[in-house]
């Protein structure tokens, strides 16, 4: 099921494009980063190769046309966190999504507000995948709080970004990796590279997301052999 749907966030309506197979297991949210929207061709380009991995995905506008105008707008992380909790909740009271994992990837400045959103609703986030993000902007006392199995990735000649990824990864307490791509810059632009990112993130989404089939449950995952586990707080968002 492909359809475009329209996101309530307080006064304004964001857009974003939900693709997912029938009675999905897992659903993976994209957080652009500054200057971006649903529109992204690499971000597309991964979810593609997420949906042929069988996961589905929802890529949406952080966003409005008139918002992004304003760059400010584009490096508040808590107001980019805010859309990404909302459109977190449309899923969860849609029946076609409603039990489904989640997992967030995020580029730029959209990890730094997926990885706010994973520390406030804490193991409801089945894992974090970070695109040449800006992870750090999170804040320490948010990423003391992730419990998301979060991965990295930070092209291998993105040396500013590989040393603000690695002291986010120092902040972090979850299973946590952090993966260079040689020979890539921060877009991933060269031959080979953004199909390497989007390997490396079908494989970790796959692998927390896929494991297992959950049911979400009165605010816990139970899995088919009876196993539960608490599901954090929606969040201040």
């Amino acid at each position: 099921m492909k359809q475009l749907i329209r996101l309530e966030s307080g006064p304004i309506h964001v857009e974003g494009m939900l693709d997912i197979p029938e009675n999905p297991e897992g659903i993976v949210l994209f957080a652009h980063g500054s200057g971006s929207s649903r529109l992204s061709p690499r971000n597309n380009f991964v979810a593609g190769v997420l949906r042929k991995a069988g996961l589905g995905t929802l890529l949406m506008d952080l966003l409005t046309a008139k918002e992004d105008q304003d760059y400010q707008h584009r490096f508040d992380i808590q107001l980019l966190a805010k859309r990404l909790n909302d459109a977190i909740n449309w899923i969860r009271h849609h029946d076609e999504t409603g039990n489904a994992r989640i997992g967030l990837f995020g580029a730029s400045t959209g990890a730094a507000a997926a990885l706010q959103v994973a520390a406030a609703r804490g193991a409801e986030i089945a894992a974090v995948v970070s695109r040449g993000g800006r992870p750090d902007l999170a804040g320490r006392q948010m990423l003391e709080k992730v419990v998301s199995p979060t991965l990295l990735i930070v092209g291998g000649s993105d040396d500013v970004v590989i040393e603000l990824n690695r002291s986010a990864l120092a902040e972090l307490h979850c299973e946590r990796r952090m993966d260079i791509i040689p020979g890539a810059t921060h877009l991933f632009e060269e031959p080979g590279k953004l199909e390497a990112v989007a390997e490396i993130a079908r494989d970790w989404f796959v692998q927390h997301l896929l494991q297992l089939r959950h049911d979400y449950v009165g605010g816990r995952w139970v899995d088919g052999a009876g196993t539960s586990g608490s599901v954090g707080q929606p969040g201040p968002y």
